[in-house]
């Protein structure tokens, strides 16, 4: 078991104050509702960028992106390709819907060109799904550090969930947004010093490394376009696509930083950004796990020696071992940020759709409006700490629990905003039945292959990265067919 030293937890305390310190320090000018949800509509598009991709960035992702390419290879990887396609398809024929009446949430739309139900029904699926994601991205790198750092999981959860929820209830998007853009750049300078230290201790540097993963197939892609293979061609690209448009396109947790942006324009320009930004950054964090597996195919795999319990625990296990005395302090404060800016965004969203689908009192005190926002945040940081500690196990990797959970409410969504903006034949009726059909059928299908139906667990038939099409499409089908069939019954002979 290694430990931090006194500069260690110096490091890691100070870094844990300033976090704390930016965002009380925008706690101050939070008048109103939009205000505190969308930070008074003023911030500019390069902050914007930055904290979207802050916030999807996840402490999960700071620690399983290099993990799944350690155990891997870099296939699963080449879905950052698929950004080429969802972020346009965004920009262009998404983030206008949003901006013609000026909402806070994006479930708002769907009252607009539906009914109240069906708005519901969507922030609800939201509420549920953010829940679990913050669960897991406060729980899994707490035991992930538990291992190798030897820091309490409780002390971990509580530590970064009490933190975390403080600084949001007292500042809201302001907050959230000032403290994702520090601790992207923690995050990404943190990243570079272990790329840096471990190609230092690669025989041949860049170029060895380089070698040695081309020659054990690292860099491999399948180009079919199977959906039982975890990842191949038509998985990173085309399914890719969807899984990125389920958060960047329904999600409220992005959709609420476009709305805090100060025009349409500024909205699509931040989405431009993020996209140059999101390149350097993931080939970046997928290839620590390239660097990390040419470091340990020389030094000896910890995995199979034993020396920590999953893959998921390489990142924080080389910090700890490899790093001199005060970094592993910064690095394990880097993956703190990453969760904390999770934390933060997801509290933030849950909130705004709770205040403003669910009780829709916008024309109240603006004050007592804030206050109780507050309070609201304030309850569900105390809810994610509660489920964090519910978490006792996932199956498979991070990234494949996380994407899962993403397909399995995210793909019926997205079919939900796809009939919204894009077809005028869907109505209400077909809207909801469509939803419900689409996630009952992938949660079936996840149960049956995961053998929860079965006496025996049957072979995977569907990957999770299919999920969010899948769902999406059949939300798609079931929805007019279901509107159709209503509309021909309606029509008079």
């Amino acid at each position: 078991m290694h430990h931090f030293t006194t500069l260690d937890y110096t490091v890691f305390g100070v870094y844990l104050a300033a976090s704390v310190g930016v965002g009380l320090l925008s706690a101050r000018g939070s008048k109103s509702l939009g205000d505190y949800f969308l930070a008074g509509r003023g911030m500019n598009s390069v902050l914007v960028a930055m904290s979207i991709l802050a916030a999807l960035f996840s402490g999960i992702s700071y620690l399983a992106g290099p993990a799944d390419v350690y155990k891997n290879g870099f296939a699963f990887a080449y879905i950052v390709l698929a950004f080429f396609i969802a972020t346009p398809f965004t920009t262009l024929w998404m983030l206008p819907k949003f901006y013609q009446s000026r909402f806070y949430t994006a479930y708002q739309f769907l009252e607009e060109r539906f009914a109240r139900p069906v708005r519901l029904m969507a922030s609800g699926l939201f509420i549920f799904r953010v829940a679990l994601w913050l669960a897991a991205a406060t729980y899994a790198p707490a035991l992930a550090l538990e291992k190798v750092t030897g820091f309490p999981l409780a002390w971990t959860i509580i530590l970064t969930g009490t933190l975390t929820t403080l600084y949001t209830a007292l500042g809201g998007m302001k907050a959230v947004i000032w403290t994702d853009v520090m601790q992207l750049i923690v995050l990404f300078g943190g990243q570079l010093l272990i790329v840096w230290v471990a190609l230092g201790k690669v025989p041949g540097g860049l170029g060895g490394m380089w070698d040695t993963v081309v020659a054990d197939g690292r860099m491999d892609l399948s180009l079919s376009f199977s959906m039982g293979e975890r990842a191949n061609l038509g998985a990173v690209l085309l399914a890719g696509a969807f899984l990125h448009l389920v958060q960047m396109a329904t999600d409220q947790v992005s959709v609420q930083r476009y709305l805090s942006a100060g025009s349409l324009a500024e909205a699509k320009r931040s989405l431009w950004i993020k996209l140059w930004f999101i390149l350097p950054v993931l080939v970046l964090f997928y290839g620590t796990g390239l660097v990390l597996y040419a470091f340990y195919k020389t030094h000896g795999d910890p995995l199979a020696a034993g020396l920590i319990e999953r893959e998921d625990q390489i990142l924080p296990y080389f910090v700890v071992t490899q790093l001199p005395a005060g970094l592993p302090g910064l690095l394990i404060a880097a993956i703190y940020a990453a969760s904390m800016s999770t934390i933060s965004a997801g509290l933030n969203s849950l909130a705004s759709a709770t205040v403003v689908d669910f009780q829709r009192k916008l024309e109240r005190p603006a004050t007592q409006s804030v206050a109780q926002a507050r309070w609201i945040t304030t309850g569900y940081g105390v809810l994610v700490m509660a489920l964090a500690f519910a978490v006792s196990s996932m199956p498979g990797n991070l990234v494949e629990s996380v994407n899962t959970v993403i397909g399995l409410v995210g793909g019926p969504l997205l079919g939900l905003f796809f009939l919204g903006m894009f077809t005028q034949r869907a109505d209400t009726r077909g809207a909801l039945i469509g939803t419900f059909t689409g996630f009952a059928a992938l949660l079936l299908l996840h149960l049956y292959q995961n053998g929860f139906l079965t006496a025996q667990k049957p072979p995977i038939m569907v990957n999770f990265i299919w999920f969010s099409l899948i769902g999406c499409t059949l939300t798609m089908l079931i929805g007019l067919l279901f509107s159709r069939a209503r509309a021909s019954a309606a029509r008079p002979e």
